[in-house]
């Protein structure tokens, strides 16, 4: 494409590994060859294009080639095999304090830093005012950055790569060990560079900064390309990635489209989910939760759940014994085992009377989530009070399962209410 600006086509970076540096020494002078080490793929074969003016996410679990990946886009290491092509001025902020001297002050490194970005003196000077204000670190601007902590580090860095005026922007995960005021003002920085048309490229655990500022994004896992799209699919992926409940020989292959059929043909819901192997399970099991689910707005089974948007949790419920009342239940939990929300069927007021036995019910919580963004917890009841009054409990599921709500916008508290806030100037 004309207006691709970052292609890698069929990158591999192999290291050698030895099990003794002795190993290394005789590999090199053996004459006969003999293979002292083995070799690690930290990637193989990975393919893909950036546009101008994307802003594209790399997504994995640690170890996955993320970071490998970016240093050999911006020149700090090179490939095994394949190529790569970068179009345009770089700004990278790789591993803290990379690209820095020790012993310089924090101008010094300024000048150093732009040099090495291809600024004339006199250009840097020019921004020095500019990259000083962002950096915010007061008077450790003239003291050795062997000084700053890790924090300083990245102001420092931050500040210098925005500010030379890059094409592409590059950043590894070091915004995660800035202050959230400072973080706060690098994504707004994130917002300005897309409005400007440039192009950023950035590695993450964060999946909300992933669905708020990514176009697209991309899944590694052990050097490998799993796949590339959409950021909630991806978001999606990774996560079963996490949970090892992604099967790549079965799924290399497969697009959203049928990675939904796959999901639309299991016999139980429960299947797709990444499910909590630590479960609390218990009852008599006179009514027993057979399957259960969260699915997103447009009805697809999903652990990723968009703030703000409809979704729906469901559960069916095989009768292995004839009830007169079943009470069927739902809690959502925080990550502390906190009961944030739920319901049942009695507080709701609906009455499920005389339930033979080998009914299947199916039950749907349907909401609009709130939730702020973070990690939830899902569990599921069915219970029963008997003739005296005393509650009989015929199944519960105590976080059964979680899911992740994404979020775009973030408010103070647990919920958002859906606050609108106007402010008017008054003459």
């Amino acid at each position: 494409m004309e207006d691709t600006i970052i292609r890698s086509l069929n990158v591999t970076k192999v290291y050698r590994l030895y099990n003794k540096a002795t190993d290394r020494v005789k590999e090199a002078f053996s004459p006969f060859r003999k293979k002292y080490h083995s070799d690690f793929y930290a990637l193989n074969d990975v393919s893909f294009e950036i546009r101008k003016g994307e802003t594209f996410g790399i997504i994995g679990r640690n170890g996955s080639g993320k970071s490998t990946l970016l240093r050999i886009l911006t020149g700090v290491t090179t490939q095994t095999s394949g190529k790569i092509e970068v179009t345009g001025r770089v700004a990278a902020l790789l591993e803290l304090g990379a690209g820095f001297n020790p012993d310089m002050n924090g101008i010094e490194n300024i000048f150093l830093n732009g040099t090495m970005s291809g600024l004339t003196r006199e250009q840097i000077e020019a921004k020095m005012d500019s990259i000083i204000a962002f950096a915010d670190i007061g008077e450790f601007i003239h003291q050795p950055v062997k000084t700053y902590s890790s924090g300083m580090f990245v102001r420092l860095a931050f500040a210098m790569a925005i500010n030379i005026d890059p094409e592409i922007l590059i950043v590894d995960e070091a915004l995660s060990v800035g202050d959230i005021f400072f973080q706060l003002k690098c994504y707004r920085k994130f917002e300005e560079f897309k409005a400007m048309g440039r192009t950023i490229l950035f590695v993450t655990h964060d999946m909300n900064s992933v669905l708020k500022y990514c176009d697209r994004a991309m899944v590694l896992d052990k050097g490998i390309k799993l796949a590339e799209g959409r950021p909630k699919e991806m978001i999606d992926l990774y996560k079963r990635v996490v949970a090892n409940q992604y099967n790549m020989k079965n799924e290399e292959n497969f697009n959203k489209a049928e990675i939904d059929t796959k999901i639309a043909r299991m016999s139980f819901w429960k299947n797709g989910l990444v499910l909590n192997q630590n479960v609390l399970d218990y009852g008599d099991k006179h009514a027993e939760i057979m399957d259960y689910g969260i699915f997103d707005e447009l009805g697809n089974l999903s652990q990723s759940i968009l703030k703000g948007h409809p979704c729906s949790i469901r559960m069916r419920v095989r009768i292995n014994q004839r009830l007169v009342a079943p009470i069927f239940a739902m809690t959502i939990k925080d990550i502390k085992g906190n009961e944030l929300v739920g319901t049942n069927s009695k507080l709701e007021m609906i009455e499920i009377n005389d339930v033979a036995r080998n009914d299947v019910y199916e039950i749907t919580f349907d909401q609009n989530m709130s939730l702020q963004g973070g990690q939830y917890f899902v569990s599921l009841g069915c219970t029963e009070f008997n003739e005296n009054g005393d509650l009989s409990v015929h199944h519960r599921l105590y976080d059964i399962f979680s899911f992740h709500v994404v979020a775009t916008k973030f408010v103070v508290g647990i919920f958002d209410m859906g606050i609108e806030m106007k402010v008017n100037r008054k003459q």
